[in-house]
């Protein structure tokens, strides 16, 4: 458990991630219910709708919707994740950083660098999570000096 000095550091690092995680279970929720090229130009909202208004294959639908499902359940993992956080479980910065650290990777790879995004909110939403595992990295190395300065 990190150590009671760090209770703001651990408030403002949940909240990056709920805040995140609100912006990406409705974008989770509006991929699976929107017709596929809504869901498209959701994702990829720098994209102009028109250029994407063609019929789709079904299972090009399918695995638009197979990215809302995991979408979903990164955010539900996430989410929970920041509630042990405000609790100051290292583990679940740990955890809550792979999640929803790697899913903005993919997200920056593929769709910042492709220019498929707007910056708001899609950029913002990876520097939100960077923030987020930048601060819980901070709070750690601060637990690890707390623990080598305090007397045995």
């Amino acid at each position: 458990m990190i150590p009671p000095k760090t209770p703001l550091l651990l408030k403002i690092i949940t909240g990056l991630w709920v805040i995140w995680g609100l912006v990406h279970i409705l974008a989770g929720v509006m991929t699976v219910s929107l017709e596929t090229p809504n869901a498209v130009a959701g994702i990829a909202d720098a994209v102009d709708l028109t250029l994407l208004a063609d019929s789709y294959h079904e299972a090009v639908g399918a695995v638009i919707n197979q990215h809302g499902f995991n979408l979903a359940w990164i955010v539900t993992f996430t989410v929970i994740g920041a509630v042990y956080i405000w609790r100051g479980s290292v583990t679940a910065m740990f955890f809550t950083g792979i999640a929803g650290g790697f899913a903005d990777v993919g997200s920056f790879i593929f769709l910042d660098l492709g220019g498929f995004v707007n910056f708001v909110p899609g950029t913002v939403m990876t520097l939100v999570s960077s923030a987020a595992i930048v601060l819980s990295l901070i709070a750690y190395l601060a637990d690890l000096r707390g623990k080598a300065d305090s007397p045995a």
